[in-house]
């Protein structure tokens, strides 16, 4: 009997500091709310990462992707297998009969150019689940950056403004200069023209392409520039956007 109440015991007192934990989270939650305005976006999780898992938290979002949609995505290096795999993307993608976008790199290489990027995604087998734009193609547009601390402006692709709904689909990894990639480097870098790549890495010092002096960049403001271009992306998109 002493051992049982014992062993209710302990159980009584590890499950304190989880109760604890989970109010003190939904008191914090409730308090940014507020300041926020009652604003907090809804984050949905899922462990079952396949072509269905996918759509099923597609399709908890609520949100659907109208018009002529674009999925931004890492089509990867060539060599490389950092990158999301098509075959697990390809009913998502097919499903909004969306259009995989990409803007050409600042770092040289076999994606620096938009003839070389579209082999590198042929041969990743992004061509067999959908078309491919590679958004700066054709030059290049400005974004206003309202409240930017480094830049002021975000310079994407030109062939942005042919889409009505951005669907930002990103891989977790980390990242030598960014940190940890996700969909704000996904949104930032990602949509930024070979030059505007340049701008934000450089934190508005250039937009010189392709950049050869990594070294010499400061990590912070180049940093709070993906963070402020992403900002840009979001506010152009308002409720035209959606993340997974």
């Amino acid at each position: 009997m002493k051992m049982i109440n014992r062993r209710i015991a302990l159980g009584m007192m590890a499950a304190i500091p989880a109760f604890i934990y989970g109010c003190s989270g939904s008191n914090a939650g409730k308090k940014d709310e507020e300041e926020l305005g009652g604003k907090l976006s809804k984050v949905f999780m899922t462990k079952e990462i396949t072509p269905a898992g996918l759509l099923a938290v597609y399709k908890a979002l609520g949100r659907e992707a109208t018009g002529k949609v674009a999925v931004k995505v890492s089509t990867g290096e060539p060599g490389g297998r950092n990158f999301l795999s098509p075959t697990l993307v390809k009913d998502f993608v097919q499903s909004m009969n969306g259009t995989i976008v990409e803007c050409n790199t600042a770092y040289g290489g076999s994606r620096s150019d938009t003839a070389s990027h579209l082999e590198a995604a042929k041969e990743h087998g992004w061509t067999a689940i959908a078309d491919i734009d590679i958004l700066d193609t054709d030059g290049e547009i400005s974004l206003p950056i309202k409240t930017g601390k480094h830049i002021k402006e975000d310079i994407v692709g030109s062939h942005f403004r042919n889409y009505d709904f951005f669907v930002i689909l990103s891989h977790f990894k980390g990242h030598t200069m960014g940190g940890f990639g996700g969909a704000i480097k996904n949104m930032s870098i990602g949509f930024a023209s070979s030059g505007g790549k340049a701008w934000i890495h450089s934190a508005g010092e250039n937009k010189i392409s392709p950049v050869t002096d990594w070294g010499s960049i400061p990590n912070n403001p180049f940093l709070e520039s993906m963070a402020e271009a992403a900002k840009a992306i979001a506010d152009d998109c308002g409720e035209k956007i959606l993340y997974i």
